[in-house]
C-alpha cells in the first residue's frame, strides 16, 4: 500500500486543530471525540486528512473528521462500561 500525501497551500499563520490540541485527537472519552470531530468540520484540509487516514489504515483516532476504531470508520464512541443490552453475551 502507498500513502499519498496531499498538501493544500496554507499561510504560515494558519494552525490545523490536530497541531494545536492533538491529544484530543486520539482521547478516550465519547464527548472529546465529539468535540475533535467538530474542530475538523471547518478544517481547510479535512477531505485530504480523511483520504490519507484511508490510504494508510489508520488504527484509532479522529482523521478527516471521522473517527477510526481498528482500521475502520465508525459512528461514534461508546463510554467504557457494560455493553448494549441488544449485543448478546458469548
Amino acid at each position: 500500500m502507498t500513502a499519498t500525501a496531499t498538501w493544500l497551500p496554507m499561510s504560515a499563520d494558519t494552525a490545523l486543530a490536530c497541531s494545536t490540541s492533538p491529544d484530543l485527537f486520539f482521547a478516550e472519552s465519547p464527548q472529546d471525540v465529539a468535540r475533535a470531530k467538530e474542530l475538523c468540520a471547518g478544517c481547510p484540509v479535512r477531505a485530504a486528512c480523511l483520504a490519507d487516514a484511508l490510504d494508510r489504515g489508520e488504527p484509532w483516532g479522529v482523521w478527516g473528521g471521522e473517527l477510526f476504531l481498528n482500521g475502520v470508520v465508525v459512528p461514534g464512541k461508546r463510554a467504557r462500561g457494560r455493553p448494549r443490552k441488544s449485543e448478546l453475551a458469548a
